[in-house]
């Protein structure tokens, strides 16, 4: 152990959140900056254990203990290299991955877990602040190209350790920018994009190249990109949304979230004035209440809502974790995000039946009732029928799988039970040269769960073309 007592001398800390507000009024991040002092205390915290159970619950297998050490001890070059040797995009992950890790701490049996999230991200940031982040060219190039489809973290990854590798990698996105739901998913106040932009253009100079703007399937033909490319690697994600089939559904003012949450993107990049679909002056309701609905809930607030309810038909959780929920398992406990802080009513274990609209086509209410669990079923309890007024209804339910009209049924690849990409303990879907990481395999997960998929994707792609790789593999990420 590298400071024995530093977790009883030092309790867990946090960086502050600015004023509700303040922030509200901005799209910025919501953190103020972390002291460097009060970092190294918090890394003194990690009791570098015998066996660090951190690890298990990352993908990606990040070395947690070796740079909460070496953060300790100011040595921020050797802690950006310890934390890149596993994660080729730790700004991302430590302001978006809910912290599987700070679940696994082993401090967190009797305590509070350790900050290591907010270790991750202070180290990346003050790399690329000192200029310690630059291009990393492969040694060697080969004369094999690569073709990734789809600019989230999956293909983000996959592309940047094949380019290292010295392959000569493509990578396709159907919008007009890079980044996936890195650039349009994910509000300003979550991930500001410039932290983004700084990493595209670090890969971009390593030799990756984008094209935006190309939909394949339909403005390249699967079998044109299978005659130009030694290898495809399907990233396009899980992006067809959970739908809400019930009466009123058709109505004006009911959306699933990403329609709403790119347009409000697109209006902090400069190309809308107003958002197309905006919770100015309405009364909004958000049915569902995952980090999706989170979002939609802080993109409300900022736009002027008059009000907004987060509606989820699971009960409510505990504040502290159940005795069926032990550590280290995720803890599945009450949480309140930065948006939650900002306002809002939270509704727990109820069910939409129906949507109601005006003489005009609009929504103006929901009809809800509340709900009970009875042999691990949702039913409806008797005589709790109640109206919500709303002009915004916003449909944040989670993801079903990926879209497969266009490229996917052009390739023929086969699909599992669950809808994804069906692939092999090889990284290969039903077509031979054509692998698969992230969503569109997986289903619906993490942004850490992605980058993990990226990586041991592209190592297999590199195993394919070239019969042995060098690419690290710190995990191979289990389909679950």
């Amino acid at each position: 152990m590298a400071d024995p007592t530093g977790f009883l001398r030092h309790h867990r800390e946090l960086p502050v959140r600015r004023p509700v507000d303040v922030r509200i009024t901005d799209w910025k991040e919501v953190y103020e900056p972390f002291p460097v002092g009060s970092l190294r205390d918090q890394a003194t915290r990690c009791m570098d254990c015998g066996v660090p159970f951190c690890h298990n619950g990352c993908p990606l297998g990040n070395i947690i203990p070796e740079w909460n050490d070496l953060v300790r001890r100011a040595d921020w070059g050797e802690a950006i290299e310890r934390l890149h040797a596993t994660n080729n995009f730790p700004e991302f992950t430590g302001r978006l991955c809910p912290a599987p890790c700070e679940a696994a701490c082993v401090l967190g049996i009797g305590d509070d877990p350790v900050t290591i999230k907010q270790v991750e991200v202070s180290i990346i940031d003050r790399a690329w602040d000192d200029g310690t982040v630059r291009p990393v060219l492969p040694s060697v190039r080969t004369d094999q190209r690569v073709a990734v489809v789809g600019s989230g973290p999956a293909g983000l990854a996959a592309a940047q350790q094949l380019t290292r590798a010295g392959h000569n990698v493509v990578v396709y996105e159907r919008a007009d920018r890079i980044g996936g739901l890195l650039r349009y998913g994910i509000p300003e106040f979550k991930m500001e994009k410039r932290v983004l932009d700084r990493r595209l253009a670090q890969m971009r100079a390593e030799g990756t190249v984008f094209t935006p703007s190309c939909n394949v399937g339909v403005d390249i033909t699967a079998d044109e990109l299978r005659a130009s490319y030694d290898a495809i690697v399907l990233a396009g994600g899980s992006t067809i949304g959970r739908d809400l089939p019930v009466p009123g559904r058709e109505l004006d003012g009911v959306h699933l979230a990403m329609e709403y949450l790119v347009p409000a993107n697109r209006v902090q990049l400069g190309d809308l004035t107003e958002p197309s679909i905006t919770a100015a002056g309405r009364r909004v309701v958000v049915i569902g209440g995952g980090d999706t609905g989170a979002d939609c809930l802080g993109t409300a607030h900022r736009q002027g809502a008059v009000s907004v309810h987060q509606l989820e038909i699971m009960l409510r959780p505990p504040q502290l974790r159940p005795a069926a929920n032990p550590w280290p398992t995720w803890p599945v406990v009450y949480r309140v995000s930065s948006a939650h802080e900002e306002g809002g009513e939270r509704v727990f274990a109820v069910s939409t039946e129906r949507f109601l609209g005006d003489s005009a086509g609009r929504v103006r209410a929901l009809r809800m009732h509340e709900v009970r669990m009875v042999d691990g079923r949702f039913e409806k309890v008797a005589g709790t029928d109640t109206e919500l007024p709303c002009e915004l209804v916003l449909l944040a339910m989670g993801f079903v799988g990926p879209e497969r009209p266009g490229l996917l049924e052009q390739l023929g690849v086969a699909f599992d039970a669950r809808g994804n990409v069906a692939r092999d303990a090889g990284w290969v879907s039903s077509v031979p040269g054509v692998f698969v990481a992230g969503d569109i395999g997986r289903g619906q997960s993490l942004i850490v769960w992605a980058i993990a998929e990226g990586r041991t994707a592209a190592a297999a792609v590199d195993r394919y073309l070239r019969g042995a790789t060098d690419l690290p593999e710190p995990v191979t990420p289990t389909r679950r």
